[in-house]
C-alpha cells in the first residue's frame, strides 16, 4: 500500500476559527472540546473580541480571518467552520481564499430546515443580539429577510456574560435566558415549524428548549456534525455484507 502525505495533522476533518475569549465554556459549547465526537482542530483568532465580532461588526478582522483559515487548511482541516454566527459576513471571503468546504455561520441552515418543514410553516431565529443582527448578515448565510428573530438581548445573563467575556456564567440564569427568548419567538409567531440557534454558545441549551417548546432545534452541532459527515465518511466494512446463499 501506497500513501500519500501533504498534511501536518491527520484524522480532524473539521477546522474552527475561534473569537479570543476567556468566558467559560461548558460542555456542549462549541469550544470545548469535549463537546464533539470527532477529532476537531481550532485556530484563536487573535483580538477578535465577542464585542468587536458581534456588536461591531468585525471590523478590521476580515483579512485575520482569512489567513487564519490558511492555517487551518495548511494545518490539515478538510473544511473551515466558526464559533460565531455573525462571521456570515466573512463567507465569500474565507471561501474564495481556501480549497476547502466552508461554514461560517449556523444561520446557513436556514434554507434547509425551512425545505424540511410543512407548507405554512417557517424557521425562527435565536441569537445573543438581536440589535446587532443585520440584514447583512442574513443575506450573507443566505437566510430570506424577514425571518423571524428573538435575541437573549434583553436577558440578565446570556449576553451579558459572553458578549462582556466575563470570567463566570451562570449557567441555570443564562439557561432562563434562552428559554425565555424561545418562549418569546414562538409566542409571537404561530408559523414557527423549528428554530435555528444563530449563537454557538446556545448549543447546551438545545435539549432543554426543545423539551419545552415542542419544536426541533438546529445549532451549530447540527450543522457541523453534517458538515463532518461530507468531509469524513464514514467507512462501513465489506465483511458486514451478508453473503450467505438464500433458500
Amino acid at each position: 500500500m501506497q500513501v500519500t502525505g501533504g498534511k501536518t495533522v491527520y484524522g480532524a476533518a473539521v477546522g474552527i476559527l475561534m473569537l479570543e475569549t476567556r468566558f467559560p465554556r461548558i460542555p456542549g459549547d462549541m469550544g470545548n472540546a469535549l463537546t464533539w465526537p470527532f477529532p476537531v482542530l481550532y485556530k484563536v483568532v487573535r483580538g477578535a473580541s465577542p464585542d468587536l465580532v458581534v456588536r461591531r461588526g468585525a471590523t478590521g478582522l476580515r483579512d485575520v480571518f482569512v489567513e487564519a483559515a490558511k492555517e487551518l487548511v495548511a494545518m490539515g482541516a478538510d473544511g473551515i467552520t466558526t464559533n460565531c454566527g455573525f462571521l456570515a459576513l466573512f463567507q465569500k471571503d474565507i471561501s474564495a481564499a481556501v480549497q476547502v468546504p466552508v461554514a461560517t455561520s449556523s444561520l446557513m441552515q436556514v434554507p434547509m430546515v425551512e425545505a424540511l418543514l410543512p407548507p405554512g410553516k417557517r424557521a425562527g431565529i435565536l441569537t445573543v443580539s438581536a440589535q446587532t443582527l443585520t440584514p447583512a448578515h442574513l443575506e450573507a448565510a443566505g437566510v430570506p429577510l424577514g425571518t423571524p428573530v428573538v435575541g437573549t438581548d434583553g436577558g440578565e445573563e446570556f449576553t451579558r456574560a459572553l458578549i462582556g467575556n466575563e470570567w463566570t456564567l451562570d449557567v441555570d440564569a443564562a439557561e432562563a435566558d434562552v428559554l425565555k427568548a424561545g418562549r418569546e419567538l414562538v409566542s409571537a409567531h404561530a408559523d414557527i415549524g423549528a428554530i435555528v440557534l444563530e449563537c454557538t454558545n446556545m448549543m447546551p441549551y438545545a435539549a432543554r428548549l426543545r423539551a419545552e417548546l415542542g419544536l426541533p432545534i438546529f445549532s451549530i452541532a447540527s450543522m457541523v456534525s453534517w458538515f463532518q459527515a461530507g468531509l469524513l465518511p464514514r467507512s462501513y466494512p465489506l465483511q458486514m455484507l451478508d453473503t450467505r446463499p438464500r433458500s
